[in-house]
């Protein structure tokens, strides 16, 4: 699969590309926002918002809007802008490093913590729950961690 996405891709591409990465249906997305819940599984059965599942949904959705570009579809650190850093993206599915080192380093970029310099600091743009949901789905795709 070949995907050509800006590089700040809108909120309903990344849902898409969410749900066709994570085996979600289209029940999740509806145009009708007072039926519509945001978190569903591959059935369409409603998530509990305060679920493990959920949060990674949705961590899903910021991963594929925010990082996507560079750590790529895989999480392996083949992104289509991988190329053009050195050292390249962290391969996310073989990552050592704890929920709280993950949580620092989005929020604080990498060269707050002696790692590359081109990971931008995103805690100015994402919120707190953006920041938790993303490290729940960055912990349900480790290899190396599950």
């Amino acid at each position: 699969m070949n995907l050509h996405l800006p590089s700040r891709a809108g909120l309903w591409c990344a849902a898409a590309l969410s749900a066709a990465v994570l085996g979600f249906g289209s029940a999740a997305f509806s145009a009708e926002p007072e039926k519509a819940h945001p978190t569903t599984n591959s059935s369409g059965a409603l998530l509990p918002r305060d679920s493990k599942d959920a949060a990674v949904f949705r961590g899903g959705l910021v991963y594929a809007n925010y990082c996507v570009t560079c750590h790529g579809i895989n999480a392996d650190g083949n992104g289509r802008a991988a190329r053009l850093y050195n050292p390249k993206p962290a391969n996310l599915r073989m990552s050592d490093k704890n929920d709280a080192y993950y949580g620092l380093i989005i929020r604080k970029g990498g060269a707050a913590l002696a790692r590359s310099e081109f990971m931008p600091a995103w805690e100015a743009e994402l919120t707190h729950e953006q920041i938790t949901d993303l490290v729940a789905y960055l912990r349900s795709i480790n290899a190396a961690k599950s």
